[in-house]
């Protein structure tokens, strides 16, 4: 709570400096009558930056660094023979000392852990205080320090400049080091899971029960019960996502086409909010009404043709993904399509060519890679989708391409390995990462097959 109170002091703080510094500044234009470097706002701008960044990160990194540091130092104060045996029993008596801190220990507890307790709290008091010191004090420094450079002269606004690009490095930074990171870990527990399960069975196996476990089976060469075949996983997931493109994309496709050249504007205004509609419709419901009403139906019209369509069928997945994923394609699409230079089209219709020719032959290409794009946002949609096809496609691991068969898919079966509490030694849990980073791995490339296929494209068009 102190933490929350503390940095929206230093925000508060900050926008006070940039009241003070806009004040000033405008304050300085009028009774001087010499002409700034920056505006005002700049001014203003530099002193709420200044005085509230370092503040907050002196403070959050004192936030998120507190835990690590104290769980370190309260070692010291674990009776030997306890930490002296292994690192499972320290993890265990720093989370009982947490449990204790929290108010969440239900028996009552060692002594030596209740004194540890008293000694993290007031190592936690002392450190609120140094926070709060801390971040109080920066802010008034480096407000102070700013404030002095408040000059006619003063490039405020290529300091302000400066500090946005800095952030917006760091924030690029960041999020290339959690790609990175997602990337690491992923492929770490994959490897443990390889170095159990033989990759070549892995991705080229047909069947898929990690129900039971043989723990014997790394480097005795005995056979266990299990099997880690990963091609049933995969061929459902292409059957449904195909299924859901082949609904999805035509449909988005040709109402983008219709909203952006044909409809009118007032048709535009009320066609376009409701086709978005759907894609805030969340998944769960739509799980629903593939479970409750489209499956039935399906599973009915089949048996009356003489089909054999399973209750928990591809088909009912798909079809209702295909469904979900339609905003994707059109809204972007349609922005895409508008954004193509109204020349092209006056051109086209000054060399004779009808409506329908000029959007086939000049918007469609010209806009062809928003189009792309578009489509490859539905796959990515497509392919991580769950709960559609855990409650509609079931979670059998067939190898069918049949699409009244029920299939399951991959974001499906990493959800069911990882619910509730599981070993991470086992090759049951290990295989969720495997099955991530092969789904990483041929998501990559199909990316990389389209960013080739436009670029070859784009340049046969210009």
């Amino acid at each position: 709570m102190l933490e929350t109170t503390l940095l929206i002091a230093i925000l508060c703080m900050g926008a006070v400096w940039f009241y003070i510094g806009n004040k000033s500044a405008t304050n300085l234009k009028a009774s001087s009558n010499v002409k700034l470097h920056s505006l005002p706002h700049y001014h203003g701008l530099y002193l709420g930056l200044i005085s509230s960044l370092p503040s907050l990160v002196i403070v959050l990194t004192l936030m998120i660094g507190d835990d690590y540091i104290f769980a370190k130092m309260i070692l010291r104060e674990i009776p030997k023979e306890i930490t002296d045996i292994d690192n499972l029993n320290k993890l265990i008596a720093v989370e009982q000392i947490k449990n204790v801190i929290n108010g969440m220990n239900f028996i009552t507890p060692p002594i030596w852990v209740s004194d540890a307790a008293e000694v993290w709290s007031s190592w936690d008091n002392k450190l609120k205080i140094i926070m709060t010191t801390l971040g109080v004090s920066c802010s008034i420094g480096f407000g102070l320090w700013g404030y002095q450079n408040l000059i006619s002269s003063f490039r405020a606004r290529n300091r302000v400049e400066s500090i946005v690009l800095i952030l917006l490095a760091i924030s690029s930074g960041v999020a290339i080091l959690t790609t990175l990171g997602i990337l690491f870990s992923v492929a770490f527990e994959s490897f443990r899971f390889f170095a159990i399960i033989p990759i070549q069975e892995f991705l080229f196996g047909t069947i898929w029960n990690p129900q039971f476990e043989g723990a014997e089976r790394a480097g005795s060469g005995q056979q266990g019960l299990s099997e880690y075949g990963s091609l049933p996983l995969f061929a459902g997931t292409f059957l449904i996502s195909l299924i859901a493109l082949v609904i999805a994309v035509p449909i988005g496709l040709f109402s983008a086409i219709y909203l952006s050249e044909y409809a009118k504007k007032k048709e535009r205004a009320i066609l376009k909010p409701v086709l978005e509609i759907l894609a805030g419709v969340p998944t769960v419901v739509y799980g629903f009404f593939a479970a409750l009403t489209v499956a039935p139906l399906l599973r009915s019209t089949g048996f009356s043709l003489g089909l054999d369509v399973a209750s928990e069928s591809a088909l009912a997945a798909g079809f209702v993904m295909g469904i979900m994923i339609i905003p994707f394609v059109s809204s972007l699409s349609d922005d895409v399509i508008n954004a193509v230079p109204q020349s092209l089209r006056d051109a086209a219709y000054g060399l004779g060519s009808t409506k329908g020719e000029t959007v086939l032959q000049v918007v469609l290409p010209a806009a062809l890679p928003g189009v792309v794009a578009s489509i490859l946002l539905a796959v990515s949609r497509a392919v991580g989708e769950t709960m559609i096809v855990v409650m509609a496609a079931g979670l059998a691991a067939n190898l069918s391409l049949n699409p009244f068969d029920a299939v399951t898919t991959v974001t499906a079966q990493i959800v069911t390995i990882l619910v509730g509490d599981q070993e991470f030694e086992s090759a049951k849990t290990l295989s969720a990462f495997a099955l991530a980073l092969t789904l990483i791995v041929i998501t990559l490339i199909l990316n990389l097959f389209a960013l080739q296929v436009v670029k070859k494209y784009r340049e046969q068009y210009e």
